[in-house]
């Protein structure tokens, strides 16, 4: 917190990458509300996960959250070297002859 009694974002916080998950496992007509997010489900939670670029970013995906009434049970920023994308199913490369 600066001298002055306002709190103050640091430079590194700017771009986090933030693992969200809440209570039950969403379909996927709620992946518009979280677009540009990846969502997965995992033992019967959901958790949405994908880059936050400031703090009243984070505040509107949290107020969306509770709009929708789902119950939030974490909100984690990962580490900035930590992998966050879904892996996506790849079919195998065809051998180069």
């Amino acid at each position: 917190m600066a001298s002055d009694g306002k709190q103050t974002m640091r430079n590194d916080d700017i771009g986090s990458v933030y693992r969200i998950v809440v209570r039950n496992e969403l379909s996927e007509r709620y992946a518009v509300a979280f677009e540009g997010m990846e969502m997965e489900t995992k033992d019967g939670d959901t958790v949405i996960t994908g880059e936050i670029i400031d703090q009243p970013h984070l505040y509107g995906i949290l107020d969306r959250i509770n709009g929708l009434g789902l119950q939030l049970l974490s909100v984690q920023a990962l580490p900035v070297d930590a992998p966050w994308c879904i892996e996506e199913k790849l079919e195998p490369e065809e051998p180069e002859l």
